[in-house]
């Protein structure tokens, strides 16, 4: 009950305030928005404030700025946003959050500045656009919030400010980048506009590994990208388009570039008029398999796209529950003796870009790693297209990303374990130990697929029976 009540007072402060959207905010301008005396798990209040509102010219859904409050960890949190539809495309809060208490304000100062303050004017987030003679602020046709001067032109603008999205119309230079922050974890997304490439990248910590990237063909070096009607084109210096990330539906224009917050992916997305919705026209990665987090640390993502933990067992031979129960996060200090390689047949990791030696053998990178306190995982390869007999070896210091290959690939994906964790290193009895923990999730689901068809044709067979000994 409390909850409706403060949704109901948020909206009665809106149209106190400042009546209808509109899609301009004047200088002078400010906002309030209450803020629950008490905290409710999962609340979140809006204040709409502008809205684009050319109907000769409006596509749907249109775009929508609010002043937001959200309930965050015990605490309550407040934005400025804009919205696409219901589909959140800008936060001031993105990367460093504004926690206050009681009420929220946005003000656009006299002299130009926008603000989000909290009681007794304590400061949360600014343009820092004071003196630069801004006159108003507004939301554009393409998403893009802006303040301008008398004379429209633009003095801060939300596009220098990315976040998750990317709005069609809108540029990004190279070295800059969006980021996702899923939850429950302090690893986070990255989507990385860089010279030669653009990628995705997992980050934890001071550790980066890629999973996903697109080059332009003959090493030809972007300056920029922007996202078009068809989807994201990447350009050169002298602005000349040298690669394009296409769409696949072009019926409907694209509308956003999302870097997802819960898996990492990368879409392009159109707004369906049949459904109502955004759909994806293009996604970077089209397998579960493919997410650097689609299981926990140290489970291994199957071919049926399912989870299984790697196998380890204690000196007492009791199964670890958790992926990562037995597995301390940290090696270092404890010694190499204490420690060993536990070889997984036919799995590897989706990461990428991790430190390689060449001409180096499956032992010896094994030792490589044990050698290193904060190599927690190795990757041997044997072969490749252009030398059939070379070896390589990725130390790695995250386990994550690891999935189910075919076999016959040449790789040997190995992780570090206590020792007395496992069988020892070299007991064959291991390696078929590992594969069978490995696929008996694909097996389960086999024999529960089959059984349920054993089960449906049995007892379909004994309802016509039962028919036709009514009928008779």
């Amino acid at each position: 009950m409390k909850l409706y009540l403060y949704i109901i007072l948020i909206l009665i402060l809106v149209m106190i305030n400042h009546g209808s959207c509109d899609s301009t905010i004047h200088v002078g301008h400010r906002v309030s928005l209450a803020i629950p005396l008490e905290y409710n798990d999962g609340f979140i209040g809006r204040a709409f404030l502008m809205d684009y509102g050319d109907d000769t010219k409006q596509i749907e859904p249109s775009f929508r700025v609010a002043l937001s409050t959200e309930a965050n960890k015990g605490k309550y949190s407040c934005s400025l946003e804009v919205f696409l539809g219901d589909v959140k495309v800008w936060n001031s809060g993105h990367y460093s959050k504004f926690y206050t208490s009681d009420v929220c304000f946005l003000e656009l100062t006299e002299d130009g500045d926008l603000q989000l303050k909290g009681p007794k004017n304590r400061m949360g987030w600014r343009t820092g656009t004071s003196g630069q003679g801004v006159e108003r602020l507004q939301i554009l046709r393409t998403g893009n919030l802006v303040l301008l001067d008398v004379l429209n032109q633009i003095k801060w603008q939300s596009f220098n400010f990315p976040t998750d999205v990317m709005l069609w119309g809108q540029r990004l230079d190279v070295s800059t980048w969006l980021t996702s922050f899923p939850r429950n974890t302090t690893s986070f997304y990255t989507f990385e506009i860089l010279y030669n490439k653009v990628a995705l990248y997992l980050n934890s910590g001071r550790l980066k590994y890629s999973y996903w990237e697109f080059k332009p063909s003959k090493n030809r070096n972007i300056t920029f990208v922007e996202l078009g009607s068809n989807g994201l084109e990447l350009f050169d210096d002298k602005h000349k388009k040298i690669a394009q990330i296409i769409a696949s539906w072009k019926v409907q224009p694209v509308r956003f570039l999302a870097l997802g917050n819960r898996t990492g992916n990368l879409g392009i997305y159109f707004y369906s008029s049949t459904t109502r919705k955004f759909e994806a026209s293009f996604q970077a990665l089209n397998t579960t398999c493919d997410l650097p987090l689609a299981c926990k640390p140290y489970g291994i993502c199957t071919f049926s796209n399912s989870c299984s933990c790697i196998g380890l067992l204690t000196k007492k031979s009791h199964m670890v529950s958790d992926c990562n129960e037995r597995v301390p996060s940290r090696f270092c200090g404890g010694g190499t003796t204490q420690v060993e390689m536990l070889e997984l047949n036919d799995v590897v990791t989706v990461l990428k870009d991790a430190p390689k030696r060449i001409n180096v053998t499956k032992t010896t990178c094994a030792n490589l790693c044990l050698n290193d306190c904060k190599c927690v995982a190795a990757l041997h390869s044997y072969g490749n297209y252009d030398d059939p007999s070379s070896e390589q070896c990725s130390l790695y210091y995250l386990v994550a990303g690891i999935k189910q290959v075919e076999k016959g690939l040449g790789l040997s994906y190995m992780v570090k374990v206590p020792k007395g964790t496992s069988y020892h290193h070299n007991n064959p009895s291991v390696k078929k130990w590992v594969l069978i923990v490995v696929g008996v999730v694909d097996g389960w689901i086999i024999i529960l697929v089959l059984g349920g068809l054993v089960y449906y044709l049995v007892h379909k067979r004994r309802n016509n029976l039962q028919g036709t000994n009514n009928d008779t």
